[in-house]
Formats: structure tokens, sequence, C-alpha cells
């Protein structure tokens, strides 16, 4: 029994999840200042027509 837990798979657990959230809050910091990928006519012809339908709306 280690810290309470008796069985060793619910102790790897515990270790996964906070190690996941650990390697997610590392991904955010390093990617935080980068810049996001510039949008294409696609991405533009989308977004105008979004903004026609909300309008109607």
């Amino acid at each position: 029994m280690y810290l309470g837990i008796a069985d060793v798979w619910v102790f790897l657990a515990y270790i996964g999840c906070i190690a996941a959230a650990l390697l997610c809050v590392g991904y955010g910091l390093i990617n935080w200042k980068q810049n996001g990928t510039t949008p294409t006519e696609e991405d533009m012809a989308w977004a105008e027509e979004s903004d026609k339908l909300a309008e109607k709306l």
C-alpha cells in the first residue's frame, strides 16, 4: 500500500493522469508564442459566407 492506494494499477493510473497533464502544459508553453497558419482563400470565402448568413438571421 503506497500513499493509501492498495492497487498498483490505480497508482499507475494516477501517475498517468498527472503525466498527461504535465505534457499538455508543457506543449502549451512551448507553442504559446507561435503564430498560426495564414488563412487560405477557401477559409476567407467560408468566413464571408458565414458572415452573410449571420446577417440574415
